[in-house]
C-alpha cells in the first residue's frame, strides 16, 4: 500500500476519473456538456432558493 494515493469521490483515483471523463465526452460531445452543466447549475440554484423559501415560510413555535 502506497501512502501517496489521492482518491477522489467514491474511491476513484486519477486514471479512473480521466477514463470516465473521456467516456462522458464521447457520449455527449463537446457542445452538450456546457449546456448540461449550465442546466445543472440552474437546478441547484432553484433548489437552494426553494429550500430557503421553505425555511422562511415555516411558522415559528411560540413557547
Amino acid at each position: 500500500m502506497t501512502p501517496f494515493i489521492i482518491l477522489g469521490p467514491f474511491g476513484l483515483g486519477g486514471p479512473e476519473m480521466i477514463i470516465i471523463l473521456v467516456i462522458v465526452l464521447l457520449l455527449f460531445g463537446g457542445r452538450k456538456i456546457p449546456e448540461f452543466m449550465r442546466g445543472l447549475g440552474k437546478g441547484i440554484k432553484e433548489f437552494k432558493d426553494a429550500s430557503k423559501g421553505v425555511e422562511n415560510n415555516t411558522p415559528e413555535k411560540k413557547d
